[in-house]
């Protein structure tokens, strides 16, 4: 069995792929895992969300999560923190957390919000719809397919100086508001002058926001938990062209983050006397490792750092050791502009069926869907390191009625116009876009294996698709030289055979005896 255990009490939960691989639904693995080997049902103490903002979607439980830490579920989770790498809008923590109390589970009672986590709002969500514009309509370029949720303006405050933190709302409100003045002066001037957005655009911007959060809140506002003129975006545009109703963002944000001021804290004393205590802390990454600012491809990046060193950071602790859990698909989806070596082609019966499940969390688009690429999760594994790997949506892949027979493909390493073998991702974009996959072709299974829990029980097929994929991991990873002890392998811990929370195999054998199966 591979349930070996945790090497820290610091777990970072990251994706390897590029998003959406299922990272949420691990967090209540961990917990019960812990919960049983430890015999503390408390073992997990803390859940927190260590970058990103509400850009970054998780469904966990059956709950759809943006900004509050994916650790809802958990009864024994004592506190729900936001770091200070992340960047949020106080009115979301209200929208998202109010329907989850309404639900039975508890929030604002456990809810940690770092002092120095940054305050976005509307003047960054205007900058990112007036920067798209601006990519597609003034240089003609292609728009990133941003969420429009301000993250990446917001960041822009932060490396430029103007950062408004939480902790202004513990303080005086005039002061807050002379902040928020000027940083609408400065997201009016770029919009209409560096963007060069048309009046006309700017004033649909408001309408945009509008019908994107009273869909993304139909529920509350279906339950009665908010009024639809709650989610009114149009009240914050100004008389004239290019001006903001000041006076009503002002009072509307103020209002959201005085509601939440007692849950701002210094969060860094609260994870230290946690781990003193014995307890285990997960944190809980948005994106992935080939979204990360710095080692993805820009412009189809975020706006933060993806990957397990940055838990350090946004908790405030020195650097030790981390047991980071690298979270996959059996099979590849990404959303956006991203260069997609191993897409499926559109008429493949398998690409019809995954693309009728596959959406993004926090925007609905439709995800593309491509073969299993180990060269980026090897690549992850080379660079980033993680010592435990959950595969997801295995059951995904079987052959059924609407696809009877054919093949599985795992893309092990790419092939240069030359036909050499590239087994590694070039940090060069211009480089990657001139290479093709090169395929293993393995026989598909029959039969759906969403309600099996062994993996001696899966199909022989199906072993040794999960075999391969684990090997043509490694194979990139250690291109240079294999690890002399096999603890120093990674380890599949989980694998995911369905979207609920008992459909996982947690039986799967060791690394070198997937190896040999492969």
């Amino acid at each position: 069995m591979s349930l070996i255990p945790f090497s820290s009490k610091l777990i970072a939960d990251v994706g390897i792929s590029l998003g959406d691989e299922g990272k949420g639904r691990l967090i209540y693995e961990v917990i019960e895992e812990l919960a049983q080997t430890t015999g503390r049902p408390d073992a997990v103490n803390i859940v927190m969300k260590v970058n990103g903002g509400a850009n970054s979607g998780h469904t966990a439980g059956g709950l759809k999560l943006n900004l509050i830490p994916a650790g809802v579920g958990g009864k024994h989770v004592a506190h729900l923190i936001v770091g200070s790498g992340v960047v949020a809008d106080p009115r979301k923590f209200l929208w998202e957390g109010k329907p989850l109390e309404a639900k039975g589970y508890p929030i604002f009672s456990r809810l940690r919000i770092d002092e120095r986590t940054q305050v976005s709002d509307l003047c960054h969500r205007l900058l990112d719809l007036a920067w798209e514009h601006y990519r597609a309509h003034v240089i003609g370029e292609t728009p990133r397919g941003s969420t429009g949720r301000g993250i990446t303006p917001a960041y822009q405050d932060e490396v430029g100086q103007f950062q408004i933190h939480y902790a202004e709302f513990r303080g005086d409100r005039a002061t807050y508001a002379r902040k928020l003045a000027q940083r609408a002066d400065r997201a009016l001037r770029v919009i209409q002058h560096v963007c060069q957005v048309p009046e006309e655009i700017f004033s649909g911007f408001f309408d945009t926001l509008t019908n994107a959060e009273r869909r993304a809140n139909a529920d509350g506002i279906d339950a009665g938990i908010f009024p639809a003129s709650e989610f009114d975006f149009v009240r914050f545009r100004g008389a004239e062209p290019f001006t903001l109703n000041l006076k009503e963002i002002e009072e509307t944000y103020w209002r959201a983050g005085s509601a939440l001021a007692a849950n701002v804290v210094d969060i860094r004393d609260i994870v230290r006397a946690s781990l003193r205590d014995g307890h285990y802390l997960i944190g809980e990454f948005g994106q992935s490792y080939w979204l990360d600012k710095r080692h993805g491809f820009a412009p189809n990046v975020t706006a933060s750092h993806t990957f397990s060193p940055e838990l350090f950071q946004s908790a405030g602790l020195p650097v030790q050791p981390v047991h980071t859990f690298g979270v996959c698909k059996a099979y590849d989806t990404k959303v956006g502009t991203h260069r997609f070596l191993t897409e499926m082609d559109d008429n493949h019966p398998l690409t019809k069926r995954l693309k009728q499940m596959e959406f993004g969390t926090s925007t609905g688009r439709q995800r593309m869907v491509g073969w299993f690429d180990a060269v980026e999760k090897g690549d992850a594994l080379r660079y980033g390191g993680f010592q435990d790997l959950m595969i997801n949506k295995s059951d995904a892949l079987g052959l059924g009625p609407d696809w009877q027979s054919g093949e599985l493909l795992v893309c092990h390493a790419y092939r240069a116009a030359d036909g050499s073998l590239v087994r590694g991702v070039p940090r060069d974009d211009s480089v990657r876009a001139r290479l093709r996959p090169d395929y293993l072709r393995l026989p598909g299974w029959q039969g759906d294996i969403s309600g099996v829990r062994s993996f001696a029980k899966l199909p022989p097929e199906a072993r040794r698709y999960v075999a391969v994929m684990m090997k043509s991991i490694l194979e990139v990873a250690f291109r240079d030289g294999w690890p002399a002890e096999d603890r120093d392998l990674p380890n599949l811990r989980y694998l995911g055979v369905g979207p609920e929370p008992s459909q996982i195999i947690k039986d799967v054998p060791s690394t070198r005896e997937l190896m040999a199966m492969a």
